[in-house]
This record gives structure tokens, C-alpha cells and sequence, in this order.
């Protein structure tokens, strides 16, 4: 079979739903991934899917490709992203499957996977490509089933955060999966609760499910000034990452938000390691230090930053993109509903507002991600022409891209693992110094007529 390779991402398989996703599509997917379970001896695999209009027909026939490789599909249904990660751990599956778009247009969709308990990435999403179109399947005789794990999962949740007092809280989901989710657990904690979309619609008719984006959480900020709430929590699509706003309607970076989790963490587990992407800011990484921990900086991407987390025994990990991931008192993966509640929970027993915590941050002067476009076949042969060129006087950090050090800041360019495009961002100790940084870039990357930087 012919097979548009292009839908065959670094960290999922994502495309256009009606045009490249199409049920064929998805049934050759469930045979391929399934294939590929069955190969490691797997007998079950648990399903999940988001609220887009098109998940359905995809859960439908992605589970008829994987029952036709002899697996039991135990399939959750409407359910957040990491509600099928904790499926896989308390239905004892031997990988998972959940059918999302998470925060793209609404004409997207996906499939993110995992054997085990780890997200596959890179190569092994490619080989499902080669699979399909070698039909290389293995054949078998398999099952479905039904399962409701939705009030087992909100009570999870509730039962790990409870509040050393009541707060006034505003919740917004975008009108993505998380809504309903988001809803039960703050009111079975007792929080004040007051919501913003959390009606799951798929066609997104008040703003797209991204947390992190400032446009996005304009809705939020506005309403937690309103009502005098102590904090707002935005969920992306699928529910997997997160976005915090402080009492004075402020949106907090994911770095930001790491350090106060690391925190919490370093409290009970001394000396830890903590994991962070490359993104993030050289304030984070003293703030780690500060607190007694280790840290220990990773390439981004969800898949990725799981893995170093469990290979460093780290327990709390996070990017800037908002996934936050736990290992102490948690499964080992990203969930922004728990992360919601653990965060709501530890500013609950304290007396100091959100503002006043970030406030005692190590101060960096940050640009927000700057991405430029960038031909999918130049991308890393630029960074990688970069490196080496800022390497003569500088020190390069190469884990992911290109990170360099200056006296006063860093500057970082790295090409996307899923877009013709290189992301950069710049961090100073002054104004002054981050547009130094950043001119500096700007004109080393002048020297490429196919990089396209507008802003």
C-alpha cells in the first residue's frame, strides 16, 4: 500500500483528518501497531480518543486493525490523553493508542502510541510507515471491550491533591477533552470553582485548546481578574499540558512552572535530579541547583523528556511547552489535569500568592519562541553549520540544536522535530543583552536566503 509518508511525525502520526486520515488509513495503522506489539508478546492494548469529529470513525477502525493482529482492544473511549497513559498502568496493558489532535486546527487529527509504558518516537513511528507498505502484519483472532475509567481517574487525581484550604479557582479547557475531567476533580477537592469551555466541542468555537499561547489564554487571565480568583488553569486539547495563570491575570511559563514543582519535590526526595528541555531558562537550572537538586537539561520533545526522566530516577520533568511529568507519588508520564491539581494543591498550603512565589525566581529578561521557516531539508544541516561556527568562541551546548553561552545569556536555534521550521529563543540578564543576543542570531542566520525570519 502507498503510504503518505509525511503523517509520520517524530512523536506521533498527525494529518489532515478527512483527506490523509481516512478510515483505511487507520485500520492499515492498527495493523501496523499492532503488529508491532505482538512482536514483544503483547496481548492487550488500551484505546482512547479526544472530541473531534472525526475520532470516532478513527477509533472505530484503528481498533479493527488491531484486533485483526489477535489483541484484546480495551477501549476507554472519550477520555484525556493521560487518562489512557494511567489506563495502560491499572489495566495492565501492554501498550496504548490515543486518537487526538490534541491542540492543532480542527481539520487535524493523530495517533499517539506506546508500547509499554513508553512513548515510541523517531524511528520506530517510521517503521510503521514501512510495515504498511509492506503489509508486513502478523494475523490473529482478537476482542474489544468497553471499559468506563473516567470516575477512576478523577478520583485518582482527587485522592493524591487534596488542599490544605479552600481557593478560588478559574478552570478553562478550550472546549477540549479535559473540560468534564477538569470540572469533577476541583469540585470534589472543594475548590470555588468558576469555568471557562468546559463543554467539549470539537470544532474549538471559543479559542484553540493551547495553554500556552498568550492569545489563547486572553479568556482566562480577563476572568481570574474578574472574580478575584487565587489562580487559573488553562488544558490543551487533549489534556496533557498545562498553562497557569497568577492571581494578578499573569501567564506563566512552563520553565517557570517547573521550578515551583521542583520545589515541591525536592523537599521529599533531597538531591534529586530534575529534567528540563533545552528551551528552558538558565534561571530553572539554578533554581534546581538552589534547592539542593540536580539539573540536568534534555532535548525536547514529550517522548524524549519521559524516557531521560526515567533513565535519570528524576522525580519531576518538564519543557516549556507545558507537559509537566511525574514520577514521585505518579505514573512516570505527563498529565495536566494531575498537574492542575498538585500545583493548586501545594499553593493551598502555603500563605504567599502565585505572584509572590515566581517572584522569589531567579530574574531572567526571556524572548517568547521565535519560529522561522526553514526548508525540512536545510534545517539541520544549518544548525549543525551554526554549531560549529559559534563553537570558535563560545560554548555550544549540541544535545538539541544549538544552545550558546554568552557572559550575560544564551541564545538557542534549533530545527523542529515536526515543521519546516527553526525554533529560536533568547535569554539575558538585561533588555539590552537580549537583543544583542538576539541580533546576533539574526544576522548569523542572514546569511541563508532559503531562512525566512519576518518578525
Amino acid at each position: 500500500m502507498e503510504v503518505t509518508k509525511h503523517v509520520f511525525r517524530e512523536y506521533d502520526v498527525r494529518g489532515i483528518a478527512e483527506t490523509e486520515l481516512t478510515n483505511e488509513f487507520a485500520e492499515q495503522l492498527g495493523k501496523a501497531f499492532g503488529s508491532r506489539l505482538r512482536k514483544d508478546g503483547a496481548k492487550s492494548v488500551v484505546i482512547g480518543r479526544d472530541v473531534r469529529e472525526s475520532s470516532p470513525r478513527l477509533a472505530q477502525n484503528l481498533g479493527r486493525g488491531l484486533m485483526s493482529t489477535g489483541l484484546e482492544v480495551i477501549d476507554l473511549g472519550i477520555i484525556p490523553t493521560p487518562g489512557v497513559y494511567y489506563g495502560v498502568n491499572v489495566l495492565n496493558g501492554d501498550g496504548g493508542v490515543v486518537i487526538t489532535g490534541s491542540h492543532n486546527p480542527i481539520e487535524f487529527n493523530g495517533f499517539k502510541m506506546q508500547v509499554g509504558k513508553a512513548s515510541i518516537y523517531g524511528d520506530e513511528i517510521l517503521d510503521l510507515a514501512r510495515r504498511i507498505e509492506e503489509q508486513d502484519f502478523v494475523t490473529g483472532e482478537g476482542s474489544r471491550r468497553e471499559v468506563d475509567l473516567q470516575s477512576r481517574y478523577e478520583e485518582m487525581i482527587v485522592e493524591k491533591c487534596k488542599p490544605a484550604r479552600k481557593l478560588k479557582v478559574v478552570l478553562d479547557a478550550g472546549n477540549g477533552v479535559a473540560g468534564p475531567t477538569a470540572r469533577a476533580v476541583f469540585h470534589a477537592l472543594g475548590y470555588d470553582v468558576t469555568e471557562l469551555y468546559l463543554e467539549p466541542d470539537g470544532n474549538f468555537p471559543n479559542h484553540q485548546p493551547d495553554p500556552t499561547v498568550e492569545k489563547y489564554m486572553t479568556d482566562l487571565k480577563a476572568k481570574v481578574r474578574e472574580v478575584g480568583a487565587d489562580v487559573g488553569c488553562g488544558f490543551d486539547g487533549d489534556g496533557d499540558r498545562i498553562g497557569i495563570v497568577t492571581e494578578e491575570g499573569k501567564l506563566l511559563y512552563g520553565d517557570q512552572l517547573l521550578a515551583l514543582f521542583a520545589r515541591d519535590a525536592l523537599t521529599r526526595d533531597p538531591g534529586a535530579k530534575i529534567v528540563f528541555d533545552v528551551k528552558c531558562s538558565k534561571g530553572l537550572e539554578e533554581d534546581i541547583a538552589a534547592h539542593g537538586g540536580k539539573p540536568i537539561m534534555w532535548k525536547t520533545g514529550h517522548s524524549l523528556t519521559k524516557a531521560k526522566m526515567k533513565a535519570e530516577h528524576a522525580p519531576v520533568a518538564g519543557e516549556m511547552s507545558g507537559h509537566m511529568f511525574f514520577s514521585q507519588d505518579f505514573f512516570g508520564h505527563d498529565d495536566a489535569l494531575y498537574a492542575a491539581a498538585r500545583f493548586v494543591a501545594m499553593l493551598s498550603k502555603g500563605d504567599q500568592t502565585v505572584s509572590q512565589i515566581v517572584d522569589t525566581l531567579p530574574k531572567y529578561v526571556n524572548s517568547p519562541e521565535v519560529r522561522i521557516e526553514c526548508p525540512d531539508d536545510r534545517k539541520f544541516a544549518i544548525v549543525d553549520e551554526l554549531a560549529k561556527e559559534f563553537a570558535r568562541d563560545h560554548d555550544v551546548i549540541d544535545i538539541d540544536g544549538a544552545r550558546v553561552s554568552f557572559e550575560d545569556g544564551w541564545g538557542l536555534v534549533r530545527p523542529s522535530n515536526t515543521q519546516p521550521v527553526l525554533v529560536l529563543r533568547f535569554e539575558a540578564k538585561t533588555a539590552e543583552g537580549l537583543e544583542r543576543i538576539s541580533n546576533t542570531f539574526r544576522n548569523a542566520l542572514s546569511r541563508y536566503p532559503e531562512v525566512r525570519w519576518t518578525e
